[in-house]
């Protein structure tokens, strides 16, 4: 039997403690005072346990056991993105329904940050005697720039090995560059007064609406072109005009061709019925170098290489009134290419519509030497509790592996085949899973603890 199996001796007082956090609606979009409370509730918590804590100005903070050898760590997220809609449950509170757990944060990340805690508690009440400092470092700005983990390691070292619960199993050696950028036009538009859509940077959107002055007879040209759409689109008359609603279907921007993008679905549409003068700049930008697409093909941007795959592009919000016209892009590109291109390509095609293309951030790719130490000890743990061979892995997402100076990798907590509906609605994992994961992280953060 595996050292990780004792995590489950703390079931019943974990699945308590688990509502109560996703219970604080800790969505870092909205403000940094809820992600500040999720970090005191589990520094509380830890120091219950009879824990070192430290707190770095309600940015970050991490729990400790062991005093000397090597630095060890996990690094986990207690920051959510938006609950959106579309829910069979509360978002913010612990759902236990067809054999899954469900609730924003269970996979991302609140659960394994509260089980990389358990697991502290369990190696100090287990009495283990490690070689190793061993912490759980907890973030609360992961999903909206990693702010948080700067601030964090301008006052603490650098772990000499760690990993990050927040991706999926196996063995993440690869994440690819990722770009956020905004793209800004005047309001130009003859005919469409609004058009809003998308909450998160990181999503493809999954609602969007727009309110236009046009014809009786384009209303009912629109209502035949929407039955031969793929989007779910609803006309309604208002005193300002129509309103044309879309649904689609929300995913993490890393992944966009599992979700429906409702921004694109309706610009797809208007673009269909009336010209370039009547929608604007910037909605002509979205249906000449966009369309339908999620590759960057008619962005000139397509590509793809053998560690990291393709490049994803993500149209994420857009914000057209009578003030202007605001637009943001998720990109997601392959290891070996270089961000500056794209970026010179996109402000290339934008020119030609009059949009200025602003860079938000732009997060470097982490591609990691497999030899490192860290990779053989995850790669023991996961055999133990499974009795098999992780893959080494790459993604499209951005985790906090990128901040661990080379030292640190992704690891779980979602296995092949299971869909964590991460930045969806019904976001969850199987109970099976869940619990599988802990074991998995317990026998992991044992290995580093006690390693030469």
């Amino acid at each position: 039997m595996s050292f990780g199996s004792k995590i489950l001796e703390y079931k019943e007082e974990f699945l308590k403690d688990f509502d109560e956090l996703l219970r604080i609606p800790s969505v870092s979009a909205e403000g940094s005072l809820k992600s500040k409370e999720a970090l005191n509730w589990m520094l509380e918590k830890a120091e219950s346990f009879g824990l070192l804590t430290k707190n770095i100005d309600g940015k970050a903070g991490h729990a400790e056991l062991g005093n000397g050898g090597k630095l060890c760590a996990t690094l986990t997220h207690l920051d959510v993105v938006p609950a959106g809609e579309g829910w069979d449950c509360d978002p913010f509170a612990l759902t236990v329904k067809d054999g899954k757990y469900l609730g924003r944060g269970v996979s991302d990340d609140k659960g394994c940050a509260l089980i990389t805690l358990y697991c502290l508690r369990a190696l100090k009440e287990a009495g283990i005697e490690g070689k190793n400092t061993l912490r759980a470092i907890f973030g609360t700005d992961e999903e909206t720039g990693m702010t948080d983990v700067v601030a964090y390691f301008s006052s603490e070292a650098m772990p000499d090995m760690s990993f990050t619960p927040d991706s999926s199993y196996g063995i993440c050696s690869a994440e690819k560059g990722i770009l956020h950028l905004e793209l800004k036009s005047d309001h130009n538009c003859e005919l469409l007064s609004e058009l809003k859509g998308g909450n998160a940077l990181n999503a493809v959107p999954d609602k969007a609406y727009a309110l236009l002055n046009c014809t009786e007879n384009d209303d009912h040209q629109l209502m035949r072109l929407a039955d031969a759409k793929e989007g779910e689109f609803e006309f309604k008359y208002t005193i300002d005009g129509l309103m044309i609603l879309c649904k689609g279907k929300a995913a993490h921007a890393c992944e966009p061709n599992l979700g429906l993008n409702a921004i694109l679905e309706l610009v797809d549409l208007l673009s269909a019925n009336f010209d370039f003068r009547s929608l604007g700049n910037l909605c002509n930008f979205i249906n000449t170098n966009f369309h339908r697409e999620y590759d960057g093909t008619s962005l000139g941007i397509k590509m793809r290489d053998s560690q990291s795959g393709p490049l994803t592009a993500c149209l994420s919000t857009i914000n057209i009134d009578e003030t202007g016209s605001t637009a943001t892009i998720d990109i997601r590109y392959p290891v070996t290419f270089g961000g500056k291109e794209i970026i010179r390509r996109i402000k290339h095609a934008a020119e030609y519509e009059n949009v200025e293309v602003k860079v938000l951030s732009h997060t470097l790719p982490l591609c990691l030497d497999e030899s490192k130490p860290i990779i053989e000890i995850l790669k023991t743990a996961y055999k133990e509790v499974t009795g098999e061979e992780p893959l080494m892995y790459h993604t499209g997402g951005g985790t906090y592996a990128r901040k661990l100076g080379g030292n640190g990798v992704a690891f779980g907590p979602i296995f092949p085949g299971e869909d964590g509906r991460l930045h969806n609605s019904n976001e969850g994992i199987s109970v099976e899973s869940f619990w599988k994961h802990a074991e998995i992280c317990l026998e992991a953060m044992y290995r580093m603890y006690i390693a030469e």
